[in-house]
């Protein structure tokens, strides 16, 4: 899964790659959230508000799967000791965070700090079990829990992801707790069934694969969960429904556009910065959205593409792949699709949030995620 997850032209619309997209008003990086909404800024405060939650949660696990969770975020070393790696961006917590405090103000934020945590339980559950099932061996920089621990404890350990999610909402006392284990929930089986239309869409031809089923794919897979997020914020700011929706439309459409760059990233991006091997969906056959609008391009190299795509992976093929994906037009498509669906997420926000001022974080996020290299 990409939620069970998982950049090229220089980003959406020839944007830098790599940079924080920041407020329309210009600020140079480093600003202060509430001069530029600098989205690293914004991601930054959201992990050192989430962690001690997300920590606590951890640390009630049961010893095996304790370590091993710790291990995924980055906390431990394989062997317990104490590490200071990556624990991700904390894009959706960050979602979360912003959308209450951009309806609700700080006091919503603080409140929404251990929902944001839930989310983000959510997130690394479905990469313990995205990891098992492609097989991926690296994952911020460092080796899959399934390569350290096995198939069998990274898929339980990721089982207790969910259900501590669960718990920490059931065990909120926030009058909106209730509305948003539920959405949560469904959520979740959202982003399972998106992961059982992937698995079905790979043992299709290269051909049978239509660009409708593939977004419609990627929207539940990665869109459902940042969609959520925003809709949590706004539950915990007390929002009217018709916001709260209109956040969770915020939401997927950029989970679109994030997904569409992260797929990018995947054929194009840099090893060294995205901490995964490039190549290795096309070395899998994976049917990823550029290469789905390659392959039903109509031109020669979606032919060839086809050809490629219709046996296995062979030593030496990977450039080739790599270089009938752009000819198609699976490059060029993805970049434009990214654009649009942005576009349809600020109409979608500007229903929620009409104030520029409230909307900047959510706007820096959105912008964000894509505008990056890894």
């Amino acid at each position: 899964m990409a939620e069970f997850m998982t950049e090229t032209k220089q980003g959406v619309g020839a944007q830098p790659t790599g940079q924080c997209a920041g407020h329309p008003s210009g600020h140079s990086a480093g600003a202060h959230p509430l001069d530029g909404y600098e989205a690293g800024v914004i991601l930054e405060r959201a992990r050192t508000s989430v962690d001690p939650e997300l920590r606590s949660a951890l640390e009630s696990l049961p010893g095996s799967m304790r370590r091993i969770a710790l291990y995924h975020f980055g906390w431990e070393h394989a062997d317990g000791s104490p590490a200071a790696g990556n624990a991700g961006k904390a894009i959706r917590p960050a979602l979360v965070l912003t959308a209450a405090a951009a309806l609700g103000g700080p006091r919503a934020r603080t409140a929404a700090v251990r929902a944001a945590a839930a989310v983000e339980l959510i997130h690394n559950f479905t990469l313990l079990h995205d990891d098992v099932m492609d097989r991926d061996t690296t994952r911020r920089h460092r080796a899959t829990a399934w390569t350290v621990f096995g198939d069998t404890d990274a898929i339980l350990a990721g089982d207790a992801l969910q259900a501590l999610a669960l718990r920490l909402l059931a065990e909120d006392p926030h009058p909106a707790s209730a509305r948003a284990a539920a959405r949560l929930a469904d959520c979740v089986v959202e982003l399972c069934a998106g992961q059982h239309a992937d698995t079905a869409l790979e043992l299709c031809r290269p051909g049978d694969v239509t660009l409708d089923e593939a977004l419609a794919m990627a929207e539940a897979k990665t869109g459902a969960l940042l969609g959520c997020a925003c809709a949590l914020g706004a539950l915990y700011a007390g929002a009217p429904e018709e916001d709260v929706e209109a956040l969770d439309a915020f939401g997927r459409e950029a989970g679109l556009a994030f997904q569409l760059i992260d797929d990018v990233i995947g054929i194009w991006g840099d090893p060294g910065s995205t901490g995964k091997p490039v190549g290795a969906d096309l070395v899998a056959r994976k049917k990823s959205l550029p290469v789905v609008a390659a392959l039903t391009s109509g031109t020669p190299a979606a032919g060839e593409l086809a050809e490629l795509y219709g046996v296995p992976y062979e030593e030496g093929d990977l450039e080739r792949t790599v270089l009938a994906v752009e000819r198609a037009g699976g490059r060029d498509w993805a970049q434009v699709q990214a654009a649009d669906r942005m576009a349809r997420a600020m109409q979608e926000l500007a229903r929620a949030v009409s104030d520029p001022e409230a909307a900047g974080g959510l706007l820096a996020l959105a912008e964000f995620v894509t505008r990056r290299s890894s």
